[in-house]
C-alpha cells in the first residue's frame, strides 16, 4: 500500500503558483471572508453573564472564539472531554490515500481561546428548565445562555454484526470512526484496488455529516482501480437509501450520469441493517423485503443521531422529521431554540434541513453569535442563516466539483467566473486538498 505519489497528485510550489494564477487568490479570500471595513466593533459589556458551550468541536470552538471577541466580561465555559481535535473533512482524504494518517489530527487545547474556561468532562444531562448542564462526574454548571454544539453520535451498534475494531480487515472499511479507521480503510480499499472484486458503497437512512462523502469515496475507489488497470476486474455497487443519490435534484442527476458513465451500479431504496463480516455479506431493508449483497470491499456509513445528552433532553424536536433521531429543535434561520430562547444550537446537532458540514458551521456561527449578543444586550439583529452548505465532491483523483446549495436546494456558487458548479475541475481539487484546511483552522479562531 502506497500513498499517491508526488509525481501523481501531490502539489508543489509550481502547482500552487498555477492555483493562485487561476483564481486561487479570489477563492482563498472568499473562503476566509472579507475583512470588515474600518476597525472591528468594540466588545460590548457582558459582565457577569454566564455562557456555557456544550462541545469543543468545530462549532463550539468557533462560537467561543467569536464570543470572546464580541463580549467584555462574560464568563464563557466550554464543556467537552475530548483532548484530540479532528479535521473531519480530512478523513476521506486519508481513506483515499491522498493524505497521511496524521493529517486530520491536532489538539483541542491549541484552539481554545484565552479567557475561556475549559471543563474537560463529558456532558451527562442538559436541563434547560433549570438553566444548567450536568457533567459525567455530577458537577452542575449553571448558565444564562447555552450554546449546544455537541456534534452527533455514530450509531454503529444499530448495524447488526458490525465491529468497529475490525475496520481494515477482510475488506471492511468505514471512514467516520476516526483517523485510525480512515487509514485502515485506505489499506483495505488499496488491497481491493489491487485485486478487484465487488466494491459496495452506501449511505444511512438518517441525517449525516457531509452527504457527499459516500459518493466521493465511491469515485475515489473507481479511479484507483482504473489507475491500476483493474477496473475491468471490479464491480462497483452504490446502495442508495432512497430513490435519489443526493438531496439536491440537479446534483443527484449529475452524479447519476457520472455513475452511468463509470459503470457504477445503483441499488435504490436499500438501507443497511446488518453485516456478516465472516461471509462478507451486507443485509439491507428494501421495499420488497430483506436483501443481501456480497462484497469484497465495503465502506460502511453508520446511522447518525443526536448524542444521548440532547436526545434524552427537552431540547430535542418533539415531532416532525428530526424527532426520531433526537436532533435539537431550533429555528432554521436564527438557530435559536424554539421553546428555550436562551439556548442556541449550531453545527451537526441542529435539527435543520441542511447544514451538517464544516462549511455550514462557518455561516451558522456568526448568525448565532449575533442573536445571542443582541439578546444579552437588549439589541436587535436581522442575521439569518439560509442553509448554506458546501461539498467539494471529488469525482476522480485530481478533479472535483464544488457543490454549494441552500435550504431551497438552490445552487449558490461562491466564485462565478472562476469555479463553475457541477464541473469536474482541477482548481476545486486544489481547494479540497490544500486550501480548505487552513480556512477551517482560521474559522476555529474566529477569523473566518
Amino acid at each position: 500500500m502506497q500513498m499517491i505519489s508526488e509525481k501523481g497528485l501531490h502539489l508543489g510550489r509550481r502547482d500552487l503558483l498555477r492555483f493562485m494564477g487561476a483564481g486561487g487568490v479570489a477563492v482563498s479570500a472568499a473562503l476566509i471572508g472579507p475583512k470588515m471595513a474600518g476597525a472591528a466593533p468594540s466588545p460590548v459589556s457582558a459582565k457577569g453573564a454566564r455562557i456555557v458551550i456544550v462541545g469543543a468541536g468545530a462549532a463550539g470552538l468557533s462560537m467561543a472564539s467569536r464570543l470572546v471577541q464580541r463580549l467584555d466580561g462574560a464568563a464563557i465555559t466550554i464543556i467537552d472531554s475530548r483532548k484530540a481535535h479532528y479535521y473531519q473533512p480530512g478523513f476521506t482524504l486519508v481513506a483515499g490515500g491522498i493524505k497521511p494518517k496524521d493529517y486530520p489530527v491536532s489538539t483541542t487545547a491549541e484552539y481554545m481561546p484565552r479567557h475561556v474556561t475549559w471543563l474537560e468532562e463529558a456532558v451527562a444531562e442538559i436541563d434547560p428548565d433549570g438553566n444548567k448542564v450536568v457533567t459525567a462526574s455530577g458537577k452542575q454548571v449553571p448558565y444564562d445562555f447555552l450554546v449546544v454544539a455537541a456534534g452527533l453520535h455514530l450509531d454503529y451498534a444499530s448495524i447488526e454484526g458490525m465491529d468497529v475494531a475490525r475496520i481494515g480487515q477482510d475488506g471492511l472499511g468505514s471512514i467516520y470512526a476516526g483517523p485510525e479507521a480512515a487509514f485502515a480503510t485506505w489499506g483495505a480499499m488499496s488491497q481491493f484496488a489491487d485485486t478487484g472484486g465487488v466494491g459496495l458503497f452506501l449511505r444511512p437512512n438518517t441525517e449525516m455529516k457531509c452527504a457527499g462523502a459516500p459518493l466521493k469515496y465511491t469515485f475515489i475507489t473507481d479511479d484507483h482501480l482504473r489507475r491500476r488497470d483493474n477496473r475491468s476486474k471490479a464491480e462497483i455497487i452504490y446502495a442508495a437509501n432512497n430513490k435519489v443519490l443526493f438531496s439536491v435534484p440537479i446534483v443527484s442527476e449529475k452524479v447519476r450520469m457520472l455513475f452511468r458513465d463509470r459503470d457504477v451500479k445503483v441499488r435504490y431504496d436499500h438501507i443497511q441493517t446488518g453485516i456478516d463480516l465472516g461471509r462478507k455479506v451486507a443485509t439491507f431493508a428494501t421495499p420488497s423485503g430483506p436483501a443481501e449483497i456480497k462484497y469484497d470491499f465495503i465502506n460502511v456509513v453508520p446511522p447518525m443521531r443526536a448524542p444521548a445528552a440532547v436526545r434524552n433532553s427537552p431540547l430535542r424536536w418533539q415531532d416532525g422529521p428530526w424527532a426520531s433521531d433526537g436532533w435539537m429543535e431550533v429555528d432554521k434561520a436564527t438557530l435559536r431554540h424554539k421553546r428555550y430562547p436562551n439556548v442556541f444550537g449550531v453545527g451537526d446537532i441542529a435539527g435543520v434541513p441542511k447544514g451538517k458540514t464544516a462549511a455550514s458551521v462557518k455561516w451558522m456561527v456568526p448568525v448565532a453569535v449575533d442573536h445571542l449578543v443582541a439578546s444579552l444586550t437588549g439589541g436587535q439583529t436581522t442575521s439569518s442563516y439560509n442553509g448554506y452548505t458546501s461539498c467539494p465532491l471529488i469525482t476522480q483523483l485530481g478533479r472535483a466539483m464544488l457543490v454549494e446549495f441552500d435550504y431551497d436546494n438552490n445552487l449558490v456558487p461562491s466564485f462565478p467566473g472562476v469555479i463553475a458548479p457541477l464541473e469536474e475541475l482541477w482548481i476545486t481539487w486544489v481547494m479540497k486538498t490544500m486550501a480548505l484546511k487552513p480556512t477551517y483552522l482560521t474559522m476555529l479562531r474566529g477569523q473566518a
